[in-house]
């Protein structure tokens, strides 16, 4: 039976178990014995703490971020690793922060080169080449890369030789050949001489034949699957964050009564309803739909009714053992997340970095 709750002011909060990111690394380490690991940390380390997590990341060969300011907080936290900028830079400004910094950005466009050319820079600085195979979102048009990636080598800039990267768009779909097509293009693109990067963690568990130089895993380091019918567990990774409240008050409803704003869950049956202290204000999906579990004493019961700004509601008919005060588990140990973002129509990224600043984190 769990403990009762300590904590008098019964507030949400997420357990950050750090001893299963460094865990998880070392599985991927396992599964690309011959490639270097950049580990995506971006977005606050998906919702977990950026330096949190880049001080549990020490055995990676490298760090990624989306944007600068997450690159100079790793600095300003003492994180001495090489750090790679993933949007680059946008100006001359950004780049100069860049080489104070001793940041690697991203480069994806043909004005970025431009402003390489013409900056003077204290020192050279490390670059990453990005080409688009498919994704069509960030990286060079292929007919561009011949020509920018020579300019690039003749930029006194520019330490050489330049790693080049892309990113796969499909790979957690695995009956498709769109990541087979993307790779293939990689490989062709005549990059001998310079290290590439291509598998994010779809690559990695999906696609041995995309493991190249560097794999760059991301969601996969949190205990997560990348694919919609697995978790984590599936892939052997441990969850690193657990979602817990508590439960503030239990009513008994006769058959017929409503529940919860726009009265759109009926009590079908005596209901022995509960109320549990979390709702969308800390992070929690707002859609999740009626059924969707949460984990009482090791019992999963299902929430009725919408989900408030600080409240759900939670059918324990079920569980008549649960009490007041009891601790519950919304996502995490016990409760895959994958679950409850498939109950919400939406992917485990959204609720682990749509956690919110008043959800308190404690690190285990």
């Amino acid at each position: 039976m769990p403990a009762k709750a300590t904590d008098p002011t019964r507030v949400t909060h997420a357990t950050i178990n750090l001893g299963a990111v460094t865990r998880n690394a070392e599985k991927i380490r396992a599964m690309v014995p011959k490639a270097k690991i950049m580990a995506v940390i971006k977005a606050n380390g998906y919702g977990h703490g950026l330096l949190r997590i880049a001080n549990s990341l020490s055995g990676v060969d490298a760090l990624a971020v989306a944007r600068t300011d997450e690159g100079l907080a790793l600095r300003g936290g003492g994180i001495t690793q090489r750090v790679i900028v993933l949007q680059g830079f946008a100006n001359i400004a950004e780049l100069q922060l860049h080489v104070s910094a001793n940041l690697e950005p991203v480069v994806h466009s043909p004005w970025q080169i431009e402003v390489l050319e013409h900056a003077k820079l204290k020192h050279p600085i490390h670059v990453w080449l990005k080409v688009d195979t498919g994704m069509h979102r960030l990286g060079l048009m292929p007919d561009e890369f011949p020509s920018c990636l020579k300019r690039l080598e003749s930029c006194p800039a520019i330490n050489q030789p330049i790693p080049i990267m892309t990113h796969f768009a499909n790979a957690d779909h695995i009956e498709d050949d769109y990541t087979d097509r993307q790779m293939d293009f990689f490989n062709h693109l005549g990059t001998q001489g310079h290290e590439r990067c291509a598998p994010n963690s779809a690559g990695i568990l999906g696609w041995q034949e995309s493991h190249t130089d560097w794999v760059r895993p991301g969601v996969m380091l949190y205990g997560v699957s990348p694919f919609a019918d697995r978790t984590g567990l599936d892939e052997g990774l441990e969850p690193v964050m657990t979602l817990r409240t508590h439960l503030i008050s239990i009513k008994h409803l006769a058959v017929g009564a409503k529940v919860g704003y726009g009265c759109v869950w009926t009590c079908e049956r005596p209901t022995r309803l509960g109320v549990i202290a979390a709702g969308y204000a800390d992070g929690y999906p707002r859609f999740a739909d009626s059924g969707t579990p949460v984990l009482i004493r090791g019992h999963k019961v299902p929430i009725v009714g919408r989900v408030s700004m600080d409240m759900m509601m939670v059918d324990l008919t079920d569980c008549p053992e649960a009490e007041v005060g009891d601790e519950v588990t919304l996502w995490g140990e016990g409760l895959p997340i994958e679950e409850i973002a498939k109950h919400a129509s939406t992917i485990p990224y959204t609720l682990l970095t749509g956690v919110t600043p008043r959800v308190r984190m404690i690190e285990i």
